[in-house]
């Protein structure tokens, strides 16, 4: 409960754009703890009851997120996060290759035209945030 005290005053004002909490259903959570939330004027969300994979496709962005942008960028301030968000979320759904997909970024369709002969294609690259993530393509 003391941490969610904690929360809701370092949050500040910004609390005021929240308008849910997604929490599970462990016991640690109270009511108590929802007390402190539902006095911000938030709705409680429980997740599903035995459900235990339900928060893995979340688990697995924020994962994908941390490891291959915000552990290797110092984060200035909210603008600064959201500029860097949105270029690994573009870089995410347009260009990064997904297993699950057979190696297709998630708003591609259909696999590139092969390149015939490597020795005579060019290879252009693109900086991401600054060159921590690099995509490349043939040149036309």
């Amino acid at each position: 409960m003391q941490q969610a005290r904690n929360l809701t005053a370092d949050l500040g004002i910004r609390i005021d754009s929240l308008h849910f909490l997604l929490r599970g259903r462990d016991g640690k959570y109270g009511e108590a703890f929802d007390a402190v939330f539902q006095a911000e004027e938030m709705e409680i969300l429980n997740s599903a009851p035995q459900a235990p994979r339900m928060n893995a496709h979340c688990e697995r962005i924020i994962g994908s997120i941390r490891h291959e942008a915000l552990d290797h960028i110092l984060i200035m301030n909210e603008a600064h996060a959201r500029h860097v968000l949105a270029a690994y979320e573009q870089h995410y759904n347009e260009h990064r290759p997904h297993q699950a997909r057979n190696q297709l970024p998630p708003d591609a369709h259909e696999q590139p035209a092969a390149m015939h002969s490597l020795s005579t294609g060019k290879v252009l690259r693109t900086r991401i945030l600054g060159g921590l993530i690099n995509e490349y393509r043939y040149a036309a």
